[in-house]
């Protein structure tokens, strides 16, 4: 089968957030048996041995550079919102929209090398032409719902400019439901994903495929290190990262260092925004930034949290601390998609939403090093059978050829 993978963001190295993990993960699968030919652009950290590694996977890697970003004041602002209105597109997604590759996509199509489309995250929707459909296969592979995103976060309070996002929510459910008319197929990371988009498109055919993680590079851990050490792993440049370790550090660690006045709390993830930056400066925490080895992070540690107040999807974060065999503490957010605790389920995770469930779900891994062993062999478990790149991969394959 000839695929066209369409990917706005560079997908390489594996390793640079949510996005890329899964666009190259499915296109790693899919490349075993099918003739793969990826569109993306380079970002200006993008390296030369980074694009060569890149080639490697697929059969044909053809690069953009990336839109000239465009800055300005409040008539900017203003006149991104007009565009919105007028064109019914979101100024995330017209932002990265490159003239050069809709043309070369609009060329490779008319010259019929081409059985299926992807567009690899909902922003490269904008190159897919409704008349596509009626001689292409064109399928969307959505990370998450923008309207159920933006929805979610002023419902929370974790809104970074609420008028702003209280003007976009109608336009968001308008804009979804414009554009996943145009694919012959739908593609989501969970069931309450599948189902905000359903009310979109009744008649359409959505596929659940969950997230999966690369199992040789989040070994199981070789022993418990103990202590009083907490990690949070993520790109903290990402909003609903950021909203994640401001919230634990500011409300929930001050606690935990009350009962345990050594326990340390490392923020592990590259591009660490100025708020983040800023929290090293108090008392046991570490922004550490990007490491070679995440996984080696996870193992040093005592429990993972995830945090999260916002957000739609599995989350990758969850899935390689689990892999890795660390104990997780998460909100509701951070173990979407995952049969993590309840009735006639074995405890693979312990669930916090408001900052005293999380001293005491911590206080109590902590000190029990039996339930310490408990999570960390059900939670991985669970990733083994249910959520590999190669679970995954299978089934999005299975997609592609229907």
């Amino acid at each position: 089968m000839n695929i066209l993978m369409l990917s706005s963001t560079f997908p390489y190295p594996p390793t640079r957030g949510g996005t890329q993990v899964r666009t190259f993960n499915l296109l790693k699968y899919l490349s075993q048996n099918h003739h793969i030919t990826l569109l993306t652009q380079r970002e200006s950290d993008v390296t030369d041995a980074e694009i060569s590694s890149l080639q490697e996977c697929v059969n044909q890697l053809v690069v953009f550079e990336p839109p000239v970003a465009v800055s300005g004041g409040i008539l900017k602002k203003i006149q991104r919102l007009s565009n919105f209105l007028l064109t019914g597109t979101p100024p995330s997604v017209l932002s990265r929209y490159s003239i050069e590759m809709q043309t070369w996509i609009d060329n490779f199509l008319k010259s019929g090398q081409c059985d299926l489309v992807t567009c690899e995250h909902s922003v490269n929707e904008i190159y897919i032409r409704p008349e596509f459909k009626t001689h292409v296969k064109t399928m969307v592979n959505i990370h998450s719902s923008v309207y159920g995103t933006c929805l979610n976060q002023l419902t929370t309070g974790t809104s970074e400019n609420k008028l702003r996002d209280k003007i976009n929510l109608p336009l968001l459910r308008r804009y979804e439901q414009n554009y996943c008319a145009k694919f012959s197929k739908i593609v989501v990371t969970t069931l309450e994903d599948k189902q905000q988009i359903q009310q979109f498109q009744p008649n359409s055919e959505i596929a659940v495929i969950p997230n999966g993680v690369d199992l040789f590079t989040f070994s199981k851990r070789s022993q418990d290190p103990g202590g009083h050490r907490i990690i949070f792993i993520g790109a903290m440049d990402n909003l609903a990262n950021i909203d994640s370790v401001c919230f634990f550090s500011n409300q929930v660690l001050p606690e935990i260092q009350k009962i345990y006045p050594d326990a340390t709390f490392d923020i592990v993830g590259s591009r660490p925004d100025p708020a983040v930056l800023e929290l090293g400066k108090k008392p046991g925490i570490n922004v550490v930034g990007s490491v070679p080895s995440m996984a080696e992070y996870l193992h040093k540690s005592t429990v993972c949290v995830v945090p999260m107040r916002t957000g739609f999807g599995i989350k990758n974060k969850t899935l390689e601390a689990m892999a890795a065999g660390i104990p997780v503490v998460g909100s509701d957010r951070g173990l979407e998609g995952l049969d993590a605790d309840g009735i006639n389920t074995p405890l693979r995770a312990l669930r916090a939403n408001k900052p005293a469930e999380y001293v005491e779900a911590i206080s109590r891994i902590f000190a029990q090093p039996q339930l310490r062993h408990q999570l960390s062999v059900n939670a991985r478990q669970m990733i083994e059978t249910q959520f590999t790149w190669e679970i995954a991969g299978q089934l999005y394959e299975q997609i592609c050829l229907k």
